[in-house]
């Protein structure tokens, strides 16, 4: 269709168009700015108050509010100094390519709408699974938007499969985990009204086995096992092949919450943390964490993908078209409309390899070891945990609480560092997660050595 063709109502503005892609072309050449931060309601209810009105602003006023307020006022988490939580490193071809992919307007709800874009999909998938150590044949799932509905998707299947199993299942089920599953875990127990049993975390943020052996024999509701393969707060592995053994006994369904630490799968030295992954049943892994990926894009893997479609295929009249012999990427989650949000990590795959891909876990291991090495050469700090994986958590030995807040603002507001307080053992501390490749670890210690 030639733009003289396109609907009149909706016009299309040449040279707004070519301004938009030249911001584009730009943001990813030059990337974002490091002092970019949020602003309190009253800004944006001056800045974009009148910005939809009855007569619209057209196209470049609109795009200058986005460019000039929104944006700035964006936290900037794929810049290599934002190190809290766990940030973002896109790399320049899924960043570009999550631009090309928005024009294709393509659905992936079911096979019949995305057909190539869901094959793609599923071989991005399929390296994820390989790297489980998962047979290729029954293996599979679906890219959802986070964790969250990650974790949810794979226990309500978890679920499925114990109410199948056990006709005359307790009224009240349960899951076990340990203290240090992630916050989706407790949002997801008030969704599907489950318990849960948490079991203590040792010093370094793993489950105590012994501990959890105890509360399954001592439990019959429990239908399923969450294993941390990298906390968010800790970056502690659980012992998944323990609680491997611990599911197999009980014959209950283990689920590995990988979303950020199972991106260490891509480098072959890094794999043998996660011993007995092999023996899940399902798993996470957020490309838009570790893997290089643009938001929002968070990989569900079900080791027997059956139990995820016999657990979220939906029905309808509206349906009965669908080819069910087809992947409909509906089937695997708690979704029916998508769009193929996997691809940007496909594209990525595709354009460096593999093995690049190790290459750049492997930098952002060792960035983190020079940067806890730095930290223990600074008097005023002290090493508390890691790095396991990425994660470093570290106390300030003069700073007070109010202190360090006012140090991290400080810095995040200058641009230099985000580091941001947290909570570990009762105790406010300091943690880092490095995820970015281009992370200079010289520059992080010497804004660290301020901390005095």
């Amino acid at each position: 269709m030639t733009e003289k063709e396109r609907p009149f109502l909706f016009e299309i503005n040449p040279s707004s168009l070519e301004t938009m892609l030249s911001w584009t072309k730009m943001r990813i050449v030059s990337g974002p700015d490091p002092i970019s931060g949020a602003k309190p309601a009253s800004f944006f209810d001056k800045e974009l108050g009148n910005s939809i009105n009855k007569d619209g602003l057209g196209w470049e006023k609109a795009f200058k509010l986005f460019s000039n307020i929104i944006v700035p006022s964006a936290r900037p988490f794929d810049h290599p100094t934002s190190l809290s939580f766990v940030a973002a490193a896109p790399t320049p071809a899924a960043l570009s390519f999550d631009a090309v992919l928005g024009a294709a307007e393509i659905f992936a709800g079911n096979w019949d709408g995305g057909s190539g874009a869901i094959h793609a999909e599923n071989q991005a998938l399929a390296w994820l699974a390989s790297l489980a150590g998962w047979p290729l044949k029954n293996a599979g799932g679906v890219f959802v938007s986070g964790g969250t509905l990650g974790n949810l998707s794979a226990l309500h299947a978890a679920r499925t499969v114990y109410k199948t199993k056990n006709p005359n299942f307790p009224k009240k089920l349960a899951i076990l985990c340990s203290t240090e599953a992630h916050s989706s875990v407790d949002a997801i127990a008030r969704v599907m009204d489950f318990e849960i049993i948490r079991v203590s975390s040792d010093e370094f943020g793993r489950i105590n086995i012994n501990e959890a052996a105890s509360s399954l024999n001592k439990a019959s509701e429990i239908f399923a096992i969450v294993a941390n393969a990298g906390a968010t707060n800790s970056g502690a592995i659980d012992d998944i092949s323990g609680l491997a053994d611990l599911a197999k006994i009980h014959d209950i369904w283990l689920h590995v919450d990988g979303a950020y630490g199972l991106a260490a799968l891509a480098d072959p030295e890094s794999s043998n943390l996660f011993k007995g992954l092999e023996h899940a049943d399902s798993l996470i892994v957020d490309p838009h964490k570790w893997l290089f990926a643009p938001y929002d894009s968070c990989a569900l893997l079900y080791k027997n993908a059956i139990f995820g479609a016999q657990a979220h295929g939906q029905k309808g009249h509206y349906l009965d078209i669908v080819d069910k012999n087809a992947w409909n990427p509906s089937d695997f989650a708690l979704h029916l409309t998508r769009r193929p949000r996997g691809l940007p990590l496909w594209f990525s795959l595709a354009v460096y390899g593999s093995r690049t891909y190790a290459k750049a876990i492997k930098q952002t291991l060792k960035i983190a070891r020079q940067i806890a090495d730095g930290i223990t050469k600074i008097e005023s700090l002290e090493l508390i945990l890691g790095p396991q994986l990425t994660v470093i958590l570290f106390r300030s030995l003069k700073l007070s609480k109010s202190e360090l807040y006012d140090w991290s603002e400080r810095h995040r507001r200058d641009g230099s560092l985000l580091c941001l307080p947290t909570m570990w053992k009762g105790e406010t501390v300091l943690r880092i997660c490095v995820v970015n490749p281009d992370t200079e670890a010289k520059k992080i210690i010497d804004v660290l050595k301020t901390l005095a």
